[in-house]
């Protein structure tokens, strides 16, 4: 208000800007730090995958039981595509999903045998 005032009466008005106003300073400067140690990581990062031998255990039940794969993923509440990664070998191992094999299967397929 008061600069208004002061410009309707034709007064000087000198504006300052501020050293780092408006240019995230403090966030480019913690981005660039997140950067340089993420490319000085050395560690090889990936996820683990189905076993073969789980996977060939889930193929051989589901076959003793004569299911299809789709049928097995609707007993287990899962989708189709979900057995079809863990046959493959594609998943990633999820207990949960492997418990719901096991008591569908009536297998065991963790731990010991």
């Amino acid at each position: 208000k008061v600069v208004n005032a002061a410009r309707r009466a034709g007064a000087e008005i000198e504006t300052v800007r501020k050293a780092a106003a408006g240019s995230n300073k403090a966030a480019s400067s913690s981005t660039s730090l997140n950067t340089r140690k993420l490319d000085e990581e050395t560690e090889n990062l990936h996820h683990d995958r189905v076993p073969t031998e789980l996977k060939k255990a889930i193929m051989q039940a589901r076959m003793d039981k004569k299911f299809t794969q789709a049928q097995l993923a609707q007993l287990i509440n899962e989708k189709p595509q979900i057995i079809q990664e863990y046959e493959s070998g594609k998943a990633i191992p999820n207990q949960q999903i492997i418990g719901k094999l096991e008591r569908a299967l009536g297998v065991k397929l963790r731990g010991k045998k």
